[in-house]
């Protein structure tokens, strides 16, 4: 089974673990888009856009350092990623 890291994001549940912005840790909704640099969450209040560089985060239990998915969905869809 292919792990989440390589699947599309979109209408996924996401929530930031860690991040270099204390206001970001704890954000939690569901994945409106994704580009290269950026995540759109859409939470209960209001859609926040979150930059993939600063946050480590986590789709479906699967924690993803987001400076590690620094390319466009389709790019990243195709990529392997080494295993911690």
């Amino acid at each position: 089974m292919s792990s989440v890291i390589n699947m599309p994001w979109l209408s996924r549940e996401i929530v930031v673990l860690e991040s270099t912005d204390p206001t970001l840790v704890g954000i939690s909704g569901t994945v409106l888009n994704e580009t290269r640099r950026t995540i759109r969450v859409q939470t209960n209040s209001r859609v926040v856009t979150i930059a993939k560089d600063t946050i480590l985060f986590s789709i479906e239990g699967e924690e993803i350092r987001g400076s590690t998915v620094g390319q466009r969905p389709a790019e990243r869809i195709g990529k392997r990623y080494r295993r911690d």
